[in-house]
Order: structure tokens, then sequence, then C-alpha cells
């Protein structure tokens, strides 16, 4: 109950749902376009072998006719601990890319 003036209407109240699930997306791209799109599995969680895995799979998603792109191509990511696992920084040696430091457009 609240109270109001008279002849004015209390505000409407809103029912309470069940919100939409989350969906965690990750996507690697280049400058031909998208390498690869993941999608994370409902109840899963991203760690050090997931990522390590998504890796190998942006690097297998170009022909050897790019691999010279590849070889130039680098990976820019923070210091989350699935990026800073030592599987993780393993299979970025493996794959070939190479990390950036720090943002591109940072202002140092």
């Amino acid at each position: 109950m609240q109270w109001t003036k008279k002849g004015e209407r209390p505000p409407k109240k809103f029912k309470v749902q069940k919100s939409a699930s989350k969906l965690m997306a990750t996507i690697f791209w280049d400058s031909e376009g998208v390498l690869l799109i993941d999608y994370l599995p409902k109840g899963t969680t991203m760690n050090g072998q997931y990522y390590a895995n998504l890796l190998a799979q942006a690097r297998g998603s170009r022909t050897e006719a790019t691999w010279e792109v590849i070889a130039r191509s680098a990976v820019l990511q923070d210091n989350a601990s699935v990026h800073t696992a030592r599987v993780s920084r393993q299979a970025l040696k493996d794959t070939g890319f190479s990390k950036l430091t720090t943002h591109p457009t940072a202002q140092i």
C-alpha cells in the first residue's frame, strides 16, 4: 500500500520474472574477417585449457596459404587468469600468435 494524493493512481507494480540466461561468446578476427566464434556451453567455465583449445582452433581456421598472415598476427588480451595460465601461454607460443603487451591505441 502506498500513500497517494486524492485522485492520483498508485505507480504500476511490475511482476518479477526470471531473466534470460547469460551467454559468453569468444570471437577471433583479423583483417580478412572472422576466424572463429565460440559460444561457451552452459554450465562450463572458461579455463586455461579451454582457452588453449580456442587458440588452436583459431590457428587452424586459416589455410596454409595464409600462414604468413598468421605468423604476423597478434592477440590482444588482458591479464585474466585464463590468459596467464601456463597452458594458455604455451598454446600462444605453439600457435605462432604473438601477444600484444598493451592496447595499440593506449596512451602511455
